[in-house]
Formats: structure tokens, sequence, C-alpha cells
């Protein structure tokens, strides 16, 4: 059988996937990795076994004689640099991007560069620390100058992965665009400062690029890698003729409209708006919201105050008359009265009278449903000419979310997603008509509109 296979190497499970040429996955499977500690004692993801998993299963899969390899992808998470030296080694760890920046590493930095408000407009990366990539590369060259000093290439993570089977050193749009700190939306380029900091990056290409690699006596066409976030529209904006907002939620929520040209505003880069670059070049204009995590926080307080144990929430639907009646509640919010607290979880919220779990759970997404659009009114144009609204991830499987969002967004249609592994899909089909020479064959995104029927 020939197939596409795709490594998703995500922040907690690291994936293997392989595509027959309909795009459907016939083997799936996860590992996870114990982090280790980089050379100042922080938590880091194990690079080398990450590497040396990938080469064994892939070398594995192809001995098998099971499937025909034809082409190989990648997809990661960004925020994430890996530096090599003259010899195409590596010169340090993959470091954190939760790793704090120390102080003094940004002074005159900003500055020098209109500022901190135009700085991060023009380069549409709010100020983020070690999650701006560049201000890493910063870091480095202030804090460790000799390891700095050897550093003669930098990939962000997706293109490393690339890097080791094919030796090809580029960047891609979808990571270099990504709140990196390192590109200049105005003028489509890296920014000046780089230059003027004596930092050198590979030029980007595009994420449908392959190199043939022989790999086990096999030619294989192999992609240049991606980052996640961008991995995951790709099902959607080619299976999509109308504009549509994505809605990827998990432990983050990441609302991405691929529809609006509109540059950032201080306020969007205030309230951790971003936009990332598509596959295409195109803006993303992308809100975030720490949702599964804010969400997991306040059930386990409603467990507590209610005496029950285990995932009772999954269990939980809620009835359209509910839904009106809480969206015309002259209460307002009870939970998160002032927007999201700094625990997450507002102590001050009274659950005295509610005389059930399920009338607790409704009301706690009902207003944390509130929050989610104060991120979708930052991504919204006031020209908003998008009908369609997908929800994917695990909160599209959550009755009361999905349907007290739709009752919310009422001038839109909304569908949750059962599509499994979009980002996985999504580095496959980005290299599917480089690798096939044939269009793309349909892809199922599993959706089921979400209507007030009862």
């Amino acid at each position: 059988m020939d197939v596409l296979a795709v490594f998703d190497v995500g922040k907690t499970n690291k994936k293997f996937l392989l595509f027959d040429t309909g795009l459907n996955i016939v083997h799936n499977e996860e590992k996870t990795f114990a982090e280790i500690h980089d050379d100042d004692g922080f938590e880091s993801d194990d690079i080398e076994g990450i590497v040396s998993w990938m080469k064994s299963r892939l070398t594995d899969v192809i001995r098998s004689g099971d499937y025909l390899v034809r082409a190989l992808n990648f997809t990661s998470y960004g925020a994430s640099l890996m530096h090599l030296d003259d010899r195409g080694n590596t010169v340090t760890p993959l470091y954190n991007y939760l790793k704090p920046m120390p102080e003094g590493v940004t002074d005159g930095f900003y500055e020098s560069w209109g500022g901190v408000e135009e700085f991060t407009r023009v380069t549409a990366s709010p100020a983020l620390g070690m999650l701006n990539p560049g201000l890493q590369l910063l870091w480095l060259k202030k804090m460790k100058p000799a390891l700095f000093s050897r550093i003669r290439t930098t990939l962000h993570l997706p293109q490393y992965l690339s890097y080791v089977f094919t030796g090809r050193k580029v960047s891609d749009y979808t990571s270099v665009g990504s709140h990196t700190a390192m590109w200049d939306f105005e003028s489509m380029q890296y920014h000046p400062w780089l230059k003027a900091e004596n930092i050198e990056l590979p030029k980007p290409v595009s994420p449908s690029d392959v190199y043939d690699v022989a790999i086990e006596g096999i030619t294989i066409k192999t992609g240049i890698g991606l980052h996640d976030s961008s991995a995951s529209l790709i099902p959607y904006l080619k299976s999509s003729d109308k504009p549509f907002i994505l809605v990827s939620t998990g432990t983050w929520c990441i609302i991405m409209n691929p529809f609006n040209t509109e540059p950032l505003t201080a306020e969007q880069l205030r309230n951790d708006t971003i936009c990332n670059l598509g596959i295409n070049r195109q803006q993303v204009k992308s809100a975030r919201l720490f949702l599964g995590h804010i969400h997991d926080m306040n059930v386990a307080r409603l467990d507590d105050h209610f005496g029950v144990t285990g995932e009772l929430y999954k269990t939980i639907k809620i009835k359209s008359k509910k839904i009106r009646k809480l969206l015309a509640s002259r209460h307002g919010r009870i939970f998160f009265r002032h927007g999201i607290p700094p625990g997450y979880v507002d102590e001050k919220a009274d659950l005295s009278h509610f005389l059930t779990y399920a009338d607790a759970y409704h009301q706690m997404v009902c207003d944390l449903t509130d929050v989610c659009m104060e991120s979708f009114r930052l991504i919204i144009p006031a020209d908003d000419k998008t009908e369609i609204v997908y929800v994917t991830g695990g909160f599209a499987r959550n009755d009361t979310f999905v349907r007290i969002l739709a009752a919310r967004l009422s001038d839109k249609r909304v569908y949750a997603s059962q599509v499994e592994n979009s980002t996985a899909l999504g580095a496959a089909m980005a290299i599917y008509e480089s690798a096939f020479v044939t269009g793309l064959p349909p892809v199922y995104l599993g959706l089921k509109a979400i209507i007030d029927n009862d």
C-alpha cells in the first residue's frame, strides 16, 4: 500500500501516522518522552531521543514491507529553535519556550526599533519573552556568547525535524510567521533587527516543497515541515469554499480567522492576538485563550463542592430553553465576573445557590463562552463576511459548550468537526500534490451542524 508518513511532534504527545492515498489514516501511534534538563537545569524536550525514535519508526515501517512510504512530512509546535554549527551538528539543547526570560535581555531593544507597541505591531508578535523565538536568539547572544559564536544556522523545530532526514537547511513561512518577532508583516521579509545583530536565518520556502531522500533503498518525497497551528487549518482551507473561522480547542483555544486582512491594533496585541502566516503566506489573525486549563480548574472546584468524582460533566446535555434563560440572565457572569483571575478560579463565585451540579456547570460554561466571545471580537473585522464557524478539538464534543457558542453566534452557522488528527492531516495535505502529482482527494471533516433542535 502506498502511504504518506507524518510525524506530528506535539508538546505532550509525539505521533507517527500513515495516510493512504485517499488520506485515510491506516496507522496511528503515540509516544511520550520524559523531559530532560537543559544546560541551565530547566525542563526540556529530549530532542535526541525524539529524533532517534523517528528514524527507528520510519525504518521499521519500510523494512516491514507492509507499506510503501512514498512521502514524508513533519509538523510541530512553534516558539522552538535548533541551532547548528558549521558541521551541521547541534550547538544547544532544545530550549523550552516556558523558560523564563532573564531581566536585562531586552533592555533598549524595543526602543531601538520604534518602541514596544510599534515593534510588536510590525512583527505581529506580542512581547512574550521566550515565546518569541527571535528573543531567544537575543538571549543566547547576550547570555551565552560562547555558544552563540558557534551557531551557523538556526532552524525552527519543524524544519529541524525535516533537516535530520533531508540535510536541507530551510525556513518556512508558517514557522517564521508565528509570533517569532523575526518577520516584518509590512515588508513580508525578515525584520532588519536580525541583520543589525548579525543573525542570519535560512530563506523561507513554500510548505509544499519536497526533496527526494533515499532511505532504506527507496526514494521518499520529503517535506520541509510546518507549524502545527497552520497545519490544522489546511483541511478546512482546502475543503471550504466560503470564509470561515476555526476554533481549535484543547488546553489552549486558538480562534483563527484566515480571512481577516486588517493589520493588528495595539488593543489586539495587548490581548494576546497575533497574526500567523498560512501556507500561501496569507495573514491568519488569531486570538488565544487558556480555555481547557481554565475549564478543568473550575470543574475540579465544582467536583469538590458537589462531592462528585470522575468526569461527570461529559455526560451533561443542555436544553435550548436553558440556554435562552442563561443568556437572558440579568445577573450576568457568576464565574469570571471580572475576567479570568490569575489563578483561573474565582473563589468569590458563590456556588451555594446552585441546586445541582448540572446547573452550576451550565453557568460556568456560559460564563467561559462569554469570555471566548471577547477573543472572537478581536479577530472579527468591522466588515465581517464569515458565515461559518468550525469547532475542532476536545470541546467540539462538549454539548454544552458548542450549543451555547452557537447561540451567541446566532448570525453564523456553527459546526462541530469530529475530524481526528487535523494537524497531521494538514501536514499530509500540504505536500500531497507535490508527492503524488495528482489532485487532492476529498477529506472527511465529520461536520455536525449545531442547531436549536429542542
